[in-house]
This record gives C-alpha cells, sequence and structure tokens, in this order.
C-alpha cells in the first residue's frame, strides 16, 4: 500500500532539457507573439486619439500689506500648509465647480460625455443580458459628471503649494478649455466665498454696534451716577478729590513742622547768645532786623566820629563823653531789639505748633474721609471698567465694519490663489503610442508563452530526470517483447487506429543491443523478498488480491504469457482490490490494449504512450473504470516511436503513480525476467497470470525465478467471467 513507498526514485529537473523546449518551440512562440502584436498594432490604431491638457493653480496669500485690515495679525491668515492646499484639491474638485463648468462648456451635448448617447450594439446587448448596467437608468447630469470625472485629474505637486489640474478628451481645444474653466471656476467661487462672507459679516455686525451704542452710554451713565452718589469727585490728576485733599494736607504739615523746627532752632540759639552776653552779630534772625542794621551804622558812625576826634580832644573832653553814653546807649537798643526778635522767633515757633495741632486734626479727618473714598472707588472702577470693555468693543466693531464696508463698495476681494500657467491646445495625442503598445506587446507575449512553455515542459515530466545515487533502473526504449511479437502473425504489427477502425497495438518493454548492464549492489537488499517456491498451481483471483493486501505492496507486475485472454487476470485483481476501498491504478503496456478497453468500454484515449511523448499530462491519460473504483491508465494512441525516445522517464514515472496510489498493477502482456526490471521497486510483486496450466507457464515461473525474482505468483482467472474487449468504433476516443 502507500505506506510501502521507494526512496530510491528521487528526480532532479533537467534544466537543459527544460530549456531545449524553448529552441524546439522557438516557431509556435514566434508566431503567438507576432499574431499579439498585429492585434495590438491594429487595436491601437483603431483607438481613439486622446488629448491632454494642464493649468497650475499656485495657492499664496494676496492680500497686500496696504490693503490688509489693521486689525487682522498673522495668525488670522489663510492657512498654506500640506492640510490646507489638499483641502483646497478637494474643492477645486467638488460637484459644484464640475457642475457650473459643464454648463459653461455645453458638455452634456457631447457624445463623449453621455454614455447613453451613442451605445453600440454589442453594449446593448451586454446591458440587456445584465452584464452592464444600463447608463439610461442614471439622470443626465449625472452621466455628465461620472464620464467629467474619469477624464479629470486633480492633484497637488509634492512638497509645493501648487495643484495641478488634467484634462483628457478626444478633442484638443475642450481637452485645453476645461481645465482653464475649473480654474476660472475655482477663484471665482473663492471670491464669491469671500463676498459672501464679507456680506454676512457687514449684516451681523451693524446690529450688534447699535446694541453696543446703547450698552456704553448705560454703562457711562452708570458711573456717572454713582461717582455723583459716592461724592467721588475728581481732581487734578484724574484722582478722587478727597485722595488729592489728604495729600495737600499731608504736603502742608510737612512744611508747618519743618517752619516750627526751625522757627524753635533759631529762638534757643539766640537765647543762649543772649544770656551767654556773646556777640548776637553772628544770629541770621538778628542782623535780618532793619532797626538792629541801622543801629549797628549810627554804632559804627559814632565809634568813627570818637575815632576822629580822639586826635585832636581828650577822652574827658564832654564831646568825647557825649559820644561814648550815646554809643553805650546803642549797645542797649541793640540788644533789647534782639530780645524782641527773640520774642518774635518765640511766637513764630508757638503758632507754628499751634497749626500743626491744627492741621494733624484735619488730616486724621482727611484720612476717614479717604478711606471711604477708596471703597466706595472699588465699585467706581468695576463700572469704569465694564463701560471701558464695552467702549473698546464698539470701537472695535466700528474699524471692521467701516473697513468690510469699505471692500464690499469698492469690490476688493483678493483670492489665496492664482493660476500660473495656464493650459494651451495640445498637438499631439498622449495616447495612443503605437510604438511602446506593439513593443510591449511583443515582449510581453514573448514572454508569456516562453513561461507557458517551461510550466507544460516541467508539469509534464519532461524535464525530469533520475537523481545522483538513485537505484531506479534506466530504460532504453519501448518496444513490443520478443517473444510476442515473433508470436504475432505478420498482419498484427504494431499499428495506430486507421480511419476504418482498425485496433492499435500498443507497445510493450524491450531491450536493444545497447541497453547498459544492470548493476546489482552487493551492500543493498534484494527488490523482492525470497520466500520458498510456489508451486505450479495458480491460486484464485481473490486470494490473489488478499495476498498483495496483506503483503503491502504497492507495485503489482502481471505477466500473460498466453496473450491478451489472459491480461483480463490483472483487470479482475485490480477490480477486487479497489472494492476494499484501496485507491488503485491499472496501468496498461500490453500490445493491443487487452487490459485497459474492457475497463473503458473499448474507448480510444490518451494512455502511457502519450505521456512518454510529452503530449498529455497525468490528469489526461488517467480515466476511471467503468465497473468499479479502480482507475486505468491506457495504451494511448501516440506514435511508439516517438515515445521510445523518451523511455527512460518511465521509472520516474512509476515512482510518481506509486506516490499517488496505493497500488499500481501493471499488465505486461508476455514478458521476461529482463524486459520487466525497470518497473520494479521497493514492495513489489510478480504474478503469472494463465488460463491453462502448461509447460509453457511453468518455464515462464522458472525463468522470472532464474532472473531474480523468486517470489513468483501464478493466478487464474478460472471461475470468473471473464471481462469482454468490444472492438472500438470510429466515435471511440
Amino acid at each position: 500500500m502507500s505506506g510501502v513507498q521507494s526512496t530510491a526514485g528521487d528526480v532532479d529537473v533537467d534544466l537543459g532539457h527544460l530549456f531545449a523546449s524553448l529552441a524546439r518551440n522557438w516557431l509556435r512562440l514566434l508566431l503567438v507573439a507576432v499574431a499579439v502584436t498585429a492585434l495590438a498594432f491594429v487595436l491601437a490604431s483603431m483607438a481613439t486619439p486622446k488629448y491632454r491638457a494642464e493649468t497650475r493653480l499656485l495657492i499664496e496669500t494676496r492680500e497686500s500689506v496696504f490693503t490688509r485690515p489693521d486689525g487682522s495679525s498673522e495668525s488670522e491668515r489663510p492657512i498654506l500648509d500640506e492640510e490646507g492646499v489638499t483641502s483646497q484639491v478637494e474643492v477645486v474638485g467638488s460637484t459644484d465647480i464640475l457642475k457650473q463648468v459643464a454648463r459653461q462648456l455645453d458638455l452634456a451635448s457631447r457624445p463623449e460625455f453621455d454614455a447613453a448617447a451613442d451605445m453600440s450594439t454589442l453594449s446593448r446587448l451586454m446591458v440587456i443580458a445584465g452584464l452592464k448596467s444600463d447608463p439610461n437608468e442614471l439622470p443626465p447630469e449625472e452621466r455628465v459628471l461620472k464620464s467629467f470625472r474619469e477624464q479629470l485629474t486633480v492633484y497637488r505637486v509634492e512638497k509645493s503649494r501648487v495643484i495641478v489640474i488634467q484634462f483628457s478628451s478626444s478633442d484638443p481645444k475642450l481637452a485645453a478649455d476645461v481645465p482653464n474653466a475649473i480654474a476660472d471656476a475655482y477663484l471665482a467661487f473663492q471670491r464669491g466665498a469671500k463676498l459672501e462672507s464679507n456680506t454676512e459679516a457687514t449684516d451681523w455686525l451693524k446690529p450688534e454696534i447699535d446694541d453696543l451704542n446703547q450698552r456704553v452710554k448705560d454703562a457711562e451713565a452708570r458711573v456717572a451716577s454713582f461717582r455723583a452718589q459716592s461724592d467721588l469727585l475728581v481732581g487734578q490728576n484724574n484722582s478722587v478729590l478727597a485722595t488729592q485733599q489728604l495729600s495737600e494736607l499731608s504736603s502742608e504739615l510737612s512744611r508747618v513742622r519743618a517752619s516750627r523746627s526751625a522757627a524753635e532752632a533759631t529762638a534757643q540759639s539766640v537765647r543762649q547768645a543772649l544770656q551767654r552776653g556773646g556777640s548776637i552779630d553772628a544770629v541770621p534772625e538778628v542782623l535780618s532786623s532793619g532797626l538792629i542794621q541801622r543801629l549797628r551804622e549810627r554804632q559804627v558812625q559814632l565809634k568813627a566820629d570818637i575815632a576822629d576826634l580822639s586826635t585832636t580832644l581828650l577822652p574827658n573832653h564832654p564831646r568825647i563823653k557825649a559820644l561814648n553814653s550815646q554809643l553805650a546807649d546803642l549797645d542797649v537798643q541793640i540788644r533789647s531789639e534782639a530780645e524782641k526778635v527773640l520774642k518774635g522767633l518765640v511766637n513764630e515757633a508757638a503758632n507754628a505748633d499751634l497749626r500743626e495741632k491744627q492741621l494733624v486734626a484735619a488730616l486724621n479727618t482727611q484720612k476717614a474721609e479717604s478711606a471711604r473714598a477708596s471703597e466706595e472707588e472699588v465699585e467706581l472702577r468695576a463700572l469704569e471698567r465694564e463701560a471701558a470693555a464695552q467702549r473698546a468693543l464698539l470701537e472695535s466693531y466700528l474699524t471692521r465694519y467701516r473697513e468690510a464696508s469699505s471692500r464690499q463698495d469698492r469690490n476688493y476681494l483678493p483670492v489665496d490663489a492664482r493660476v500660473f500657467s495656464r493650459a494651451i491646445v495640445p498637438s499631439e495625442s498622449y495616447f495612443p503610442k503605437i510604438v511602446p503598445i506593439v513593443g510591449a506587446a511583443f515582449v510581453g507575449s514573448l514572454l508569456l508563452m516562453a513561461i507557458f512553455t517551461l510550466l507544460r515542459e516541467l508539469f509534464s515530466g519532461r524535464a525530469m530526470r533520475p537523481a545522483a545515487g538513485s537505484r531506479v533502473t534506466p530504460v532504453t526504449q519501448v518496444a513490443m517483447p520478443a517473444r510476442r511479437a515473433a508470436s504475432l502473425p505478420d498482419e498484427a504489427e504494431p499499428q495506430s487506429w486507421d480511419d476504418a477502425g482498425e485496433p492499435a497495438v500498443a507497445v510493450a518493454v524491450e531491450y536493444e543491443d545497447t541497453q547498459p548492464e544492470i548493476q546489482t549492489l552487493d551492500d543493498e537488499e534484494p527488490l523482492v523478498a525470497a520466500t520458498p517456491t510456489q508451486p505450479h498451481a495458480g491460486i484464485s483471483i481473490e486470494t490473489a488480491a488478499e495476498r498483495l493486501i496483506a503483503g503491502g505492496a504497492a507495485r503489482a507486475i502481471f505477466i500473460s504469457p498466453e496473450g491478451d485472454d489472459a491480461a483480463a487476470t490483472a483487470v479482475l485483481v485490480a477490480r477486487e482490490v479497489a472494492d476494499t476501498g484501496l485507491r488503485v491504478l491499472l496501468l496498461d503496456l500490453t500490445a493491443s490494449g487487452a487490459a485497459s478497453r474492457p475497463m473503458l468500454d473499448g474507448g480510444r484515449y490518451p494512455g502511457i504512450t502519450n505521456l512518454l511523448a510529452s503530449e498529455a499530462q497525468f490528469s489526461d491519460v488517467i480515466r476511471a473504470d467503468h465497473y468499479s473504483d479502480c482507475d486505468v491508465m491506457p495504451v494511448g494512441t501516440a506514435d511508439p516511436a516517438r515515445a521510445m525516445r523518451a523511455a527512460d522517464r518511465l521509472p520516474i514515472i512509476m515512482e510518481s503513480l506509486t506516490t499517488a496510489y496505493d497500488l499500481v498493477v501493471v499488465e505486461c502482456g508476455p514478458a521476461d525476467a529482463d524486459e520487466i526490471r525497470r518497473l520494479v521497486g521497493d514492495g513489489t510483486e510478480v504474478l503469472v497470470s494463465f488460463l491453462q496450466h502448461d509447460d509453457e507457464i511453468a518455464d515462464v515461473a522458472d525463468g522470472l525465478r532464474a532472473g531474480g525474482y523468486e517470489d513468483v505468483i501464478l493466478v487464474t482467472p478460472v471461475g470468473h467471467d471473464l471481462p469482454t474487449t468490444p472492438l472500438p468504433t470510429r466515435s471511440a476516443a
């Protein structure tokens, strides 16, 4: 069964044989490539030429510094980053703009944009068959937009703020008009959006300004009313009057205290001078007295007169005595005047002290008033802040309203984009490019055909060869066994089915003189285990099937010395084993197809010769038995001479079949030990089928045992109905 498989049948890919198939099939490859190239040339020549034109937009800020609103800042400028430009790409390709351009250029009247306008007969048949949607089901406007979008391409140039609008059409003028119209419609759309935003702003600002005017008036009225009620009159430097008075009283108190201190100090110095009897001329306040100054001048004059008269008169002269008496009186008067000055200074200090006390009392009163004013001023400042905020908001709204109104009146609404490259009418079509299309078709078809040829050669097994060190016995050729060929009459030579429906004779295995000798390795086990010599009496079909199943056979080689009638034994054994549920394949190697024709009702089908001749694959030559679960591979219909050239692939085929099936039954017809050696592998049983036991059967069995197959089983179909072998008809395939 499948568990008993040969591990000595490894194969390799013959690269030389694989790529040589390209040289063998060069004409077919070339003809297919030329045919495809010619077809591509015809289709490209018949295709409608397409023209393409493009318009480029640059997204940038168009607002001038001289016209930019005063309130605008850098944060209020439009966003020109990657996401912003990508958003503008979506705006350019929006449905509203495309509809506007379609109406402007009247694209609905062109058959190019209406699939329902000029439908071919093939398209109508496909619509009727349900293989294609009916374009009439869509409204005309949607059909136009659908075709419009298929021919339009809008994209952003990478790492830039450039938007490209491409359009293709069979009309070169239309190919240039459409992107230009889209660019103009986009600029108009942006300008309209700004105008709409500007109008909405003015409409919103006007009632807001009116409302703010009233609110500002109310806020300022509340400020004035609270100021009057709280007696928070404003003086100089925009300060509250109580606070200003407190500051003035503080300043006056400081001045009075300084004046008192100065008067007291001066009076103290004059008093000390008078008490010590010292000169009072050093006291500034005494010197500043006019009377004292005049007395000093008189004193100086008397001293001058006494000095003048002393030069002519004696000291006791009455005149000199009178002058000295007057001089003494002047000193008394000066001292008396100094005391009066001292009293004035003392009075001045007393007045300053009294003034200071009055100012301190007034200052304390003003402090209480200022504290009350400060508390009231907190509420006043809150009212003033509210009024100031309302006023600032009103001024801002008034400024924006004037700017929006002026832009609306002057119609100055710059768009943040400009067209720097307009589309021109193309002179050359971009499709079809006949030379590249034809070249690509030739190279592509040639490459595909080469790949197809290589795969076909690989999967068919023709590019396989036994691996180095494999124990698979090479086969030189496939031919009719010598003994079988000698026993056939002259008219039974191998031939194929002719038109008259004559039977074809398949080839069996034959060695030529050039066949290499089979080497037996001493260290290897024999392919078939030796068992005691079997008696010449045969076993039944059931017994043979049970023995194959019990022994785990993977291959069953049947030898039929009596010809086609005895070949029915292999069919019966294969069906018996298949009935047990195992996967069984019968390989027919007889000359006339005697084993496979009863299983296929005599039909002509591809078989082993077709597989060897590379005319078919495994899936093409394996068929199911009409009367059991067994599979069968017939002889085939290929030329035997051509099949013999690939006879070295027969061991590989046997290994593949053994891997796929639990048991492979091979009917070889008349053959000897040497002729079946190429079919032998691990798990092989050799069976000889006969109808009547005679000396010839015994000789064949003895010859197989002498050739190394000691465990030869004799099987007879006696007791079973032999499967019929009807002659094939002309209609057999």
